[in-house]
């Protein structure tokens, strides 16, 4: 079977910004806990639920060993091999 591939790259930067008298790790990193916990499962699901829009292509994570705290792999497949699902949806 020959394959073709193609990445493309969504990153994203957490960022935050403390008072001049902070000392550092006060907040517990409370804040990359907000992303991990609420921000960054809601943007996944949101990714997933749009990618299912799209009835010839398949999705699924992918792990290549690096931690999901700081990577997610989405992979996007489209086989051409097997005929496109028939939909009533434009």
């Amino acid at each position: 079977m020959y394959r073709e591939e193609k990445t493309f790259t969504l990153r994203f930067s957490l960022e935050t910004s403390f008072p001049d008298d902070y000392e550092g790790e006060e907040d517990q990193f409370a804040w990359v806990r907000e992303w991990e916990s609420r921000i960054k499962p809601q943007v996944l699901k949101q990714v997933f639920e749009s990618l299912r829009q799209h009835p010839a292509w398949s999705s699924h994570v992918r792990n290549r060993g690096v931690s999901p705290a700081d990577e997610i792999e989405i992979v996007l497949e489209r086989d051409y091999s097997k005929p496109i699902p028939f939909t009533l949806t434009p």
